[in-house]
């Protein structure tokens, strides 16, 4: 049994934000693989289904980034499952727009969603880190994660998470090599796994919150 979480913001207005790309893959891998319908449960939608052998809840925390945790733990609780089998799904700023790594444990390079989830779980399950890009400045990072990708973005976004959901059941069985290789098959991006950022991208930093109008939905970094 496996647990596939995507991060991001819950609500409409949120949903096209380069922030919510977790939860565009969850939704991408539920159409592709026939899922049950989306109902609520520990604080979140969830769906279940099967990925190649492998029996997969797909959870979307519906708490806001910050306190996606609470989401997460209740689900991993109530399905008995050890934390190597929570995979999440989340933005990254530090790689390019469609490079895809993945990674078990390590920092949480100031990702509010998952400093959230390693407070309730622990920090020793497997990340799907999907590249969004670096808006350049520190000071435009809220704004570009609030907002939805650029139109010419959306060929990229929409083959890639066609290429994840398809190889899903690779990551279901914790093949993750075999899944990347998959993914860039069908996208002619790398397969590096390492974890190390995008050449000039650094580390910003990000409030927890963004600047109105926009209300309530919370960024990935933290200040400081």
């Amino acid at each position: 049994m496996k647990l596939f979480v995507g991060l991001g913001n819950p609500g409409d207005r949120y949903a096209g934000n380069r922030h919510n790309i977790g939860f565009m893959a969850v939704e991408r891998i539920a159409r592709a693989h026939g899922f049950s319908p989306w109902r609520k449960k520990f604080n979140a939608l969830v769906c279940d289904g099967s990925i190649g052998s492998e029996r997969v809840t797909l959870l979307k925390p519906e708490t806001f980034m910050n306190d996606s945790g609470r989401a997460v733990g209740e689900a991993m609780r109530f399905l008995k499952i050890e934390p190597a089998d929570v995979i999440v799904f989340h933005d990254e700023l530090d790689l390019i727009p469609g490079k895809l790594k993945v990674k078990t444990g390590g920092g949480n390079a100031g990702h509010n969603g998952l400093r959230s989830i390693s407070a309730h779980i622990g920090n020793e399950y497997p990340r799907v880190r999907i590249g969004i890009g670096h808006p350049g400045s520190k000071d435009a990072v809220v704004h570009y994660v609030l907002n939805d990708f650029a139109k010419s973005e959306r060929t990229w976004v929409s083959e890639m998470l066609d290429a994840m959901s398809d190889a899903a059941p690779h990551l279901a069985k914790g093949d993750d090599s075999r899944f990347l290789s998959n993914v860039a098959l069908k996208t002619q991006q790398g397969t590096d796994s390492a974890d190390e950022p995008a050449k000039g991208s650094g580390k910003a930093a990000e409030p927890t919150t963004p600047a109105k109008p926009v209300k309530n939905a919370t960024s990935l970094r933290r200040t400081g």
